[in-house]
């Protein structure tokens, strides 16, 4: 866990279009050590695409992120990642060709210290750096239960099983912050649960920071210490679950509905 204190990861004034279309509008966020922030906003909010400038993919029109007081704009996507930031997708992005085990040793690829022509000469140090790989991902497939699986290919595990993966791909490389892009979506109520219980424990026992984009409403209101809400790109709402859940412009956005009752998650 960080000594500073300072916010771990700071947004300020990102902005990014698409085709004369504002994805994200003066965009400000401030996330502490070890606190799980929920970002909800209805489709087309804005919060993928947040995800997506915070961690690379995207270079931003304008603004500002810092990481521990580090700037990340402009920084490839392996330096952003060594930095210390982890991420999952929407989408599944196991390698089909691939065992589980070697699914998340993939997730250390920018902290290797043998690159392509130091492993040409020197095939011990790179044997020795694809064990410790190899420990380090079991690791991390033992801390989401999926230690069982290792020598599976990801194809052959369901889809709840294949977001415990990606998770732990994610955990290996032991980022400082981790970004969750829907883990919970597409989830029985039982499998919900269990990513509830994950989520706290990654908090509470690495002391990591989760940015979690989520359309589980109720994991997002359970979980979160603090919700920020998008709507067409702006943040339009923040603060603790319960004031968020009382903001008249969040139910608005929301097309009235209460957040309570908003869908948890779709059954198997």
């Amino acid at each position: 866990m960080t000594t500073s204190a300072g916010p771990r990861l700071s947004v300020q004034g990102l902005t990014l279009s698409f085709g004369g279309v504002r994805a994200l509008d003066g965009m400000d966020l401030e996330v502490s050590p070890a606190e799980i922030r929920g970002v909800i906003g209805p489709n087309g909010a804005g919060k993928t695409t947040l995800l997506n400038v915070v961690c690379g993919i995207h270079r931003p029109d304008a603004g500002h992120i810092t990481l521990d007081g580090e700037p990340l704009v402009g920084l490839r996507l392996s330096q952003i990642a060594a930095r210390g930031l982890g991420r999952t997708f929407q989408a599944s992005q196991l390698f089909r060709n691939m065992t589980v085990l070697e699914n998340v040793m993939t997730g250390l690829h920018s902290h290797l210290r043998t690159g392509v022509f130091g492993a040409a000469f020197n095939l011990g140090r790179m044997r020795d750096e694809e064990a410790e790989a190899a420990a380090k991902a079991r690791e991390s497939l033992g801390f989401v239960g999926m230690q069982t699986f290792a020598d599976r290919l990801g194809t052959e595990l369901s889809f709840g099983q294949q977001r415990l993966v990606e998770i732990a791909r994610a955990l290996v490389s032991q980022p400082k912050v981790l970004l969750l892009d829907e883990p919970a979506v597409g989830l029985s109520v039982v499998r919900v649960a269990e990513v509830d219980a994950l989520l706290r424990r990654i908090r509470d026992e690495r002391g990591i920071t989760i940015l979690l984009v989520e359309h589980v409403i109720r994991l997002v209101m359970e979980i979160s210490d603090r919700v920020t809400v998008l709507n067409y790109g702006r943040k339009i709402a923040e603060g603790r679950p319960a004031e968020v859940a009382e903001n008249p412009e969040v139910i608005e956005a929301y097309l009235g509905r209460s957040l309570e009752r908003h869908p948890d998650a779709r059954r198997p």
